[in-house]
């Protein structure tokens, strides 16, 4: 379904694909891969999703297209939401040969004619005239997600978020991230949550976070589309709500 916040739409497409239109620029961030743009993903086995399957999408109305580490560099996915000209944001650190997903972004930038802005970690651009900032995300190796032998998926530099603004509304996707302290400056109007825990935040540090930014909308993404990502949305919602924070989520395709 589309969400409507402050002369904004917001659609959630699975996986960390989230629309953010405001009626003349579109934003998408971290699109595609596990099938959730090709019409061929389906729920994992004992994972009880209220996201389900939809049909292909590829409506390639993309102004600007934000992508913040390996794990979220799909190029067939990008081709499917960026619009001829689009500007593509890509994490310096992004490396396609490493993710086993090329072309890398200058080829596929060239080849389609898109413009291709390499963002640092902590940097700000303009990208087709939406001010985008990156931030750190990683996963604090004395924090609560690091494997046995205690190093983690998402080392430090390895990844970005990304605050950017649409219509005058500030949009934050952390990215697959812990809760880290540079987070609580942020002034944020939208919150595109990641709820998946496992390998980032979960469900009740993201909740902790919404109370702390205190943002006029919370929109939990990137969850359920495999099984390591499962999360209960509903009761991500009931929390956040509870800390008189506005929540919403977008499980549909309606």
């Amino acid at each position: 379904m589309t969400i409507r916040h402050d002369g904004c739409s917001i659609r959630w497409l699975g996986y960390a694909t989230a629309r953010v239109d405001d009626g003349e620029t579109a934003v998408y961030t971290d699109p595609g891969r596990y099938g959730v743009l090709t019409g061929n993903w389906e729920p994992p086995e004992g994972v009880d999703t209220r996201h389900p399957a939809g049909p292909a999408y590829d409506a390639r109305d993309g102004d600007v297209v934000v992508v913040t580490h390996d794990h979220h560099y799909d190029p067939d996915g990008i081709r499917r939401v960026a619009a001829p000209d689009a500007t593509l944001v890509v994490y310096e650190g992004v490396d396609a040969e490493r993710a086993g997903r090329p072309p890398s972004p200058e080829a596929l930038a060239e080849r389609e004619g898109y413009d291709l802005i390499r963002i640092g970690e902590r940097e700000r651009v303009e990208a087709a005239g939406v001010p985008v900032r990156s931030l750190p995300a990683y996963n604090d190796p004395e924090g609560s997600h690091t494997r046995p032998d205690g190093s983690v998926v998402h080392p430090e530099g390895f990844g970005v978020g990304y605050e950017f603004e649409l219509g005058g509304v500030p949009v934050f996707w952390p990215g697959d991230s812990d809760v880290l302290p540079h987070h609580s400056a942020l002034d944020v109007s939208l919150l595109l949550a990641n709820i998946s825990g496992s390998v980032c935040m979960d469900r009740h540090e993201a909740a902790s976070l919404a109370a702390d930014l205190d943002p006029d909308l919370v929109c939990p993404i990137h969850y359920d589309t495999q099984a390591f990502l499962a999360a209960d949305s509903k009761a991500f919602a009931a929390d956040v709500a509870s800390r008189g924070v506005p929540v919403v989520l977008d499980e549909g395709w309606t």
